[in-house]
């Protein structure tokens, strides 16, 4: 898109994979500076727009607050004068995400060690107190293991 380049909010929800209803909502709430309209009423979103959007996007899907999108967007609006409170809110952010993704990579651990556990007592046989499974639930056990194999 260059900067001549305007969208409908039909393209702009298919960019973003946000509904019409939820640009609107940005719209509304101020996340989302005044949208021009064209001759019809129809919104049309500029590069500035819909680059301020994809950016949302992002900041909501990783957790930020739509009251501190909305400060981000307040900021923007200052221009340069607030790149640092920018700057600032960005980072404490990144922060914030960071520890959840470290939470999470812990999670995933968990369940890894948890998927060995499960494919370790499937190939000794056995059942979670570590008996001897009988033979037809060993091959049911096999056979499902190596069909969940073949969907990694």
């Amino acid at each position: 898109m260059d900067d001549t380049e305007t969208l409908r909010i039909a393209d702009l929800a298919r960019e973003t994979g946000l509904s019409k209803d939820t640009l609107r909502w940005y719209e509304a709430e101020g996340l989302i500076p005044a949208v021009p309209r064209d001759g019809a009423g129809r919104r049309v979103y500029d590069e500035r727009s819909v680059r301020m959007v994809e950016l949302l996007v992002k900041l909501r899907r990783t957790g930020m607050p739509v009251k501190a999108m909305r400060e981000f967007v307040r900021l923007v609006a200052e221009g340069a004068v607030s790149h640092g409170q920018r700057m600032t809110l960005l980072t404490e952010h990144r922060e914030e995400v960071l520890v959840r993704l470290r939470e999470m990579l812990a999670d995933l651990d968990a369940i890894e060690a948890k998927i060995a556990h499960y494919r370790s007592l499937i190939d000794d046989g056995l059942d979670c107190e570590g008996a001897p499974v009988d033979e037809a639930t060993a091959r049911l056990q096999r056979r499902l293991s190596m069909e969940e194999d073949d969907n990694e």
